[in-house]
Order: C-alpha cells, then structure tokens, then sequence
C-alpha cells in the first residue's frame, strides 16, 4: 500500500487485561479502592505537612512533595483503566496516548531526581549534622524541588518529540492497559531503531545515575551510623532511613525491569504485571512506608484530628 493511500491511526485501542475478561467487576472494585486509598493517603501527608509547624523541615518539605507527586503520577493511568473496565470501547485518542505517555514518564524521571535529591538530603543531615540547616535552607529546597520536577519532564522531552513524529498506519491495538512506550513502538510504520536506542540509553542513564547517587549517599550514611557509639543510637539515626530505602529498592527494581533493558526482552504479559505494581501498588505503599509509619507524622496527624471533629 502506498503513502498515499494509507490513513493515519486517530485512536488506539487499549487491550488490558483480556485474559481477565470475566473479573472486571472484581478488577474494578480493587483498582478503584486502591486509587480512593492512594490520593487520601497522599492528600492526608500534605495537609499534616502543611498544618504542622514542627514538620516544616527541609525532610517533610521533600516528602510533601513526593506525595504530589505520587497524586498525578497515579491519576495518568489509573482513571483511564477504570472507565476501560466498564466500557465496551476500550479507546484513547492518537494525542490523548501520546499526552498520558508523555506525563506518565515525565512524572516517574521526576520521581527518580527527587528520591535521589531525598537521598542527599539525609546524607547531609546525619553525615553533617553542625553544617545541615546552613546549607540546606528553604530556597535550596525550593530549588532542588523545582529542578526534581523541571529535569523530569525536560529528560523526555527528547524521546516523546521523537515519537510524536511516527507514522501510525495500520493495527491500532495497543497490547497495555495504558499507552507506554514499548507496545506503542510495535505499531509505528516508521523505522524505531533509533527512538528504541535513545530510548533505552536514555532510561539507562536516568535510572542508573539516580540510583548511583542514591546509593553512595546511603552508603556514607551507613558508614556514619556505625561509628555511632551505643546501639539505640545507631538504630535511631538509621531509622529515618530506612523506609526511603525500601521505597528506593521497589521503584528500581521494577523501572529498571522495564526501561533499563531492551524492550524485546520481557514479555507483554510480564510487563504488563509489573507495570501494575510500579503504577499502581507502590504509589499506595509509599506513604505507608515512608510517611505513616513515621513517628513525627503520626504524632503530627493526631494532634490535628481534633480540629476535624464537628464541635
């Protein structure tokens, strides 16, 4: 078939989960209980954050903004999934795929800048606890912030420029339930090498360089702890650590599965499972692990409940 008689693809058809075609009443009612949970998780961390005064710390301020964060990044794709578990017509316009593809990997790179920005922060606070407060005051803070979210978007610029430019002709089903990268790939009639290669040394570089901060960030953490005189000590110091690195483990872990590697490796019934978890598990364990849990949002969160009874 020529050019000339080609007709471009204007929607795409998310396949989802079709081997669970006869659960999506159950698919429904746990995704959307898992979505309700996240953003009142989330939303209940900044309102805590924000109210109260002994949390407004360089830490809190970070964590705040990772529940934000964590709000948008989970509202790309979680939304659409459940309008595609009750509708007959599984559909996403040709922009409105290449909108949530953008903003869904623009907010995850913004996520890794901002654990790695997290990372350094502790480093700084128990590594140099006498120089900490002078060097990270609130408008470096706001700086770190803003580069975290500003770095995120601008790293897939490139790549989602790129993709923008492709030709989609002919099948339009998109084996996903959202429009990532990979399976969109598999439907362009124009040559992917290149977009496949800047895509992979791209996510390669981004993964691995964040991660690399964080872990020598931790690993001067750890040094410190254990010179630490006394054992209560020890635990004390690292106990604010902890958690940021059981959420730093489940992030990577799961992104570097599926953007670190070549995208013909894994299967689209695997990925589609892990993306599950990367998208919509770890978003509604993060404030568990990372905030809830915490003593000072807790005691933090119990002094305002009273100012939410109905006097």
């Amino acid at each position: 078939m020529s050019n000339s008689t080609q007709t471009l693809v204007t929607e795409f058809i998310l396949l989802g989960f079709p081997e669970l075609h006869h659960l999506r009443g159950l698919l429904f009612r746990t995704f959307l209980a898992i979505y309700v949970m996240t953003v009142l998780e989330n939303l209940v961390i900044m309102v805590t954050i924000r109210a109260s005064c002994q949390l407004h710390t360089p830490m809190y301020f970070f964590l705040a903004n990772l529940s934000v964060l964590e709000i948008l990044y989970t509202s790309v794709t979680v939304p659409k999934l459940l309008a595609d578990l009750l509708a007959q017509a599984r559909t996403i316009s040709f922009s409105g795929c290449l909108t949530q593809l953008f903003l869904f990997h623009s907010l995850g790179s913004s996520e890794c800048f901002l654990l790695a920005t997290m990372a350094c922060d502790r480093y700084l606070a128990i590594c140099h606890p006498l120089h900490y407060l002078a060097i990270m005051d609130s408008r470096l803070c706001l700086y770190l912030a803003m580069g975290a979210w500003m770095d995120g978007f601008l790293a897939c610029f490139v790549s989602m420029a790129l993709i923008f430019r492709l030709r989609f002709c002919g099948p339009n089903v998109l084996n996903h339930f959202f429009c990532d990268i990979s399976p969109l790939l598999q439907l362009s009639y124009s040559d992917i090498n290149t977009i496949g290669v800047l895509d992979f040394v791209a996510a390669l570089a981004l993964l691995r360089t964040s991660l690399l901060v964080t872990m020598i960030s931790y690993a001067h953490i750890l040094a410190t702890v254990l010179r630490i005189p006394g054992r209560a000590s020890s635990r004390k110091a690292f106990s604010t650590c902890a958690s940021h690195l059981v959420v730093v483990t489940i992030f990577y872990t799961t992104t570097i599965f599926m953007y670190a590697q070549p995208h013909a490796v894994s299967p689209f019934n695997l990925s589609k499972l892990v993306s599950v978890l990367y998208s919509v598990v770890t978003p509604l364990l993060n404030p568990i692990i990372y905030c809830l849990r915490n003593h000072d949002i807790r005691e933090a969160l119990v002094k305002l409940l009273p100012a939410f009874r109905p006097s």
